[in-house]
This record gives C-alpha cells, sequence and structure tokens, in this order.
C-alpha cells in the first residue's frame, strides 16, 4: 500500500512538471516563429526635395516724397559758378580787346542772372524729390515751372548711375531711368552712393517681373 502511494504521488508530481514546463517550452517556439527584423540596406532611398522656385520680388509700398541729399547744393552751385565764369570771362576778353561796348553788357547780365540763380539753389534743389509706388516711380522737380513723370517699372529699359567729379567726391550719384519713348526718361540727381546703388537693383528687379508678366 505505501509503494501504490509514492506511485501515485511521482505521477501527481510529473503532471504538475510537466505542467509548469508547457509554457517555457510555447514560448520558446513563438519566439522561434519571430521573423527576424529586415537590414538596414534594404531600406528604400529617401527621395530629395523639389528645389523652390525663386520669390518673385514684392511691389514696394508707397514710399511717400523722398528728397535728394542736401549736399546736392554744392553740386548745383559749383557748376554755376563754373559756368558764370567762364561766359562772363569770354565776354570781358572781348570787350577788352574790340571795345564791345554790348559784351560788357552781356556779362554783366549773365553775371547778375547766374548769382540769382545761385541764391535760388538751396530752394532748387528741396523741390526734387521721388516717390516709390506699387506700379510706377513719380519724379517732380521745378519751383515756378513744375515737372512731374510717372514712369512704370515695366517700361523701364535701362537703370544708369553716373557721377561727376564734384558729385564724386561728395559721395552722390545721378540715377537715369531710360525708358521706350524718349519724353519720358527721368533722371533722379543727388542720391547718395549706397542709395543710389540699391534702388537700382530694386528697380531692375521689378523691370524684369513686370515684363515677365508676374
Amino acid at each position: 500500500m505505501p509503494e501504490t502511494r509514492d506511485d501515485a504521488g511521482g505521477s501527481e508530481h510529473g503532471e504538475t512538471d510537466a505542467a509548469i514546463m508547457t509554457p517555457a517550452a510555447g514560448s520558446a517556439d513563438a519566439a522561434a516563429v519571430t521573423p527576424p527584423a529586415a537590414p538596414l540596406g534594404d531600406a528604400a532611398p529617401a527621395v530629395p526635395a523639389a528645389p523652390a522656385a525663386p520669390a518673385a520680388p514684392a511691389a514696394p509700398i508707397d514710399s511717400g516724397w523722398m528728397r535728394v541729399s542736401p549736399k546736392y547744393i554744392v553740386v548745383e552751385v559749383v557748376g554755376s559758378l563754373i559756368g558764370m565764369v567762364v561766359f562772363v570771362g569770354v565776354f570781358l576778353v572781348m570787350y577788352a580787346l574790340w571795345a564791345q561796348w554790348w559784351a560788357l553788357w552781356a556779362a554783366i547780365v549773365i553775371g547778375v542772372v547766374s548769382l540769382i540763380g545761385i541764391v535760388l539753389e538751396p530752394r532748387r534743389v528741396r523741390s526734387i524729390a521721388y516717390r516709390l509706388r506699387e506700379d510706377d516711380l513719380l519724379f517732380r522737380r521745378g519751383i515756378m515751372f513744375q515737372r512731374q513723370v510717372a514712369v512704370p517699372y515695366g517700361r523701364m529699359q535701362l537703370v544708369d548711375i553716373t557721377r561727376g567729379p564734384v558729385a564724386r567726391a561728395l559721395g552722390l550719384a545721378d540715377l537715369k531711368f531710360v525708358t521706350a519713348a524718349a519724353s519720358t526718361a527721368v533722371t533722379v540727381p543727388g542720391l547718395p552712393m549706397e542709395e543710389a546703388d540699391r534702388l537700382r537693383d530694386e528697380l531692375v528687379a521689378l523691370a524684369e517681373t513686370r515684363r515677365a508678366g508676374l
């Protein structure tokens, strides 16, 4: 009888051990069935993004009237003085050599008119101004007889910078716009060199954009 109990107890222990071992075996089988990860070399190559198209220059906001540099007064006064000295000198030489009284009166008149012009130069320079609008550039000058010209950006064919000896010494430049119509050619004088370069590049970009219809 005791041997029978030992066998039953042994069988019970065997079943218990088998029950305990079953989950471990199942886990090993599940781990073996799991597929391996794909190697990195088999991954599809990334497609490079297309380059973005260059943005068109934005239309300038109305800048209001902007005046030229006050140094431009010196350029105009020096030019007027040189012209007065040359013409008055020529007429005085004619009077001295040939005793022509009309040459003397002509020298006096030219001298008086030139001096009046020199006195009015500061006011005349202050009357010169330009304005950047959405579709065109507006330019004005003159005291008694004012002139205003609107130059569309799409009509500009050439934007040129010129500098005389006096203007170059003062760091100034003249910005000239050439269009298809000769009557609308405009020159903005007395701009600082940095401003003239910046304005030229901006207007060239706007002119190309408007001609392309963008």
